[in-house]
């Protein structure tokens, strides 16, 4: 099975991650702003960053996240440990924004029927590379909008998304009731995002990032824009209170909000992560979910 291709919409991973203002670097020449950006430019901004990107995030990247590493954050908390998705062998499972599939490849390993969906065609022909060089079975792969899932009502037991999709879709509502409706009654959707609260932080890995700069509750998207005015990044903010009213809104319950701690040995920066400020703000926050 090829790479199949049904539609776009911005969605990416911890697995192609570098997002600002949770991480990213801007484009040569690029204006960083904050201003309105709607579905249709969102989407198209963040299928054209991932392609231009992918080669050069899985170089930089590929040796932290392994081949079949699931990994919620950069703060290293894993699904093997964590086991926020409860039990997976048997079980279909969807991930959104999968960039290389890593999380995908982990869950196949454990029995599991994954299916790995992301709107950059380059991500997913990384999946692809990693699955040929292993000699293994090929990960199912899509290339597709998350807000517009092309599956049948009822297709999977578990959704899951390590810093896929969400940030980078402008309508999440959308993005949540497509994801209930695709799963099973009783399903888990278990998804990992920026915390919230670093959206008042300035995005640096030192001093400068532990003084509130903007208001938390501003929600106009981050947006990297050309000469043109065209977007070439876009990233969405919800509060924490925004996230719990969507999912609730969709028809979810929530069982858990993770809110992994630094861990004392990891001296690793990422973008805006870093020891000094993960161990006096969250960096990372973890919805755990079920479907009604």
């Amino acid at each position: 099975m090829g790479i199949v291709t049904v539609a776009t919409t911005p969605q990416s991973n911890l697995h192609d991650l570098d997002t600002s203002p949770t991480g990213v670097e801007e484009e040569d020449g690029d204006d960083a702003v904050r201003r309105s950006a709607g579905v249709g430019e969102s989407s198209r901004a963040s299928r054209h960053w991932w392609d231009r990107n992918a080669d050069e995030y899985q170089d930089e990247h590929g040796e932290f996240l392994g081949d079949d590493r699931f990994t919620w954050c950069p703060e290293g908390l894993d699904e093997a440990d964590a086991r926020l998705l409860g039990e997976v062998s048997g079980k279909d499972v969807l991930e959104i924004g999968a960039g290389a599939a890593q999380c995908s490849r982990w869950l196949a390993a454990r029995g599991a029927r994954p299916v790995a969906l992301d709107i950059s065609y380059r991500q997913l022909q990384h999946s692809r590379r990693i699955d040929l060089g292993r000699g293994a079975e090929p990960v199912p792969v899509v290339q597709a909008d998350a807000a517009v899932l092309p599956f049948a009502d009822a297709s999977f037991d578990l959704a899951c998304s390590a810093y896929g999709a969400v940030p980078f879709s402008a309508d999440t509502d959308r993005l949540m009731r497509e994801v209930h409706r695709v799963l099973r009654p009783g399903g888990r959707w278990v998804f990992s995002v920026t915390h919230p609260i670093r959206w008042a932080f300035p995005d640096e890995p030192g001093v400068e990032g532990l003084t509130a700069m903007s208001s938390y509750f501003d929600r106009t998207p981050y947006v990297e824009q050309d000469e043109q005015g065209r977007a070439t990044y876009v990233e969405h903010h919800r509060t924490l209170g925004d996230r719990v009213r969507e999912l609730v809104g969709a028809g979810f319950r929530l069982i858990d909000l993770v809110e992994p701690e630094w861990p004392a040995d990891l001296e690793q920066e990422w973008g805006g992560w870093s020891p000094l400020r993960g161990r006096l703000i969250p960096g990372t926050a973890i919805f755990v979910t079920e479907r009604g």
